[in-house]
């Protein structure tokens, strides 16, 4: 299902207007990768650069393209884990958080 431009606004106006919600959308994108769901949690990671940071910027402070990046989170996009965490190690910076992961018993 095709996220329609109005969805995407409304994430995007969200984000910048709540900063607990920009934080757990981020987080939600890394949990979702650990989890498995590598196509999910990068799509969850585009929403979130597009409404903080930006392709540009972000390309610009990691040394990429930004259509590489663009590849990178896109639905075929098979990013290289120096890339992905390059860009996660920057992502946590701009947001000035410090991700931890623990592990929790089923």
């Amino acid at each position: 299902m095709a996220l329609t431009r109005y969805f995407k606004e409304t994430v995007q106006a969200r984000v910048q207007a709540d900063p607990k919600f920009r934080d757990a959308l981020f987080t939600d994108g890394i949990e979702t990768m650990l989890a498995g769901d590598v196509d999910n949690g990068k799509a969850i990671l585009r929403d979130y650069i597009k409404a903080t940071v930006g392709f540009e910027q972000l390309a610009a402070e990691t040394g990429s393209s930004p259509k590489s990046l663009i590849r990178m989170f896109g639905p075929t996009g098979n990013p290289q884990a120096r890339n992905l965490f390059t860009v996660i190690s920057h992502l946590q910076r701009h947001a000035g958080l410090i991700l931890h992961v623990t592990t929790r018993g089923q």
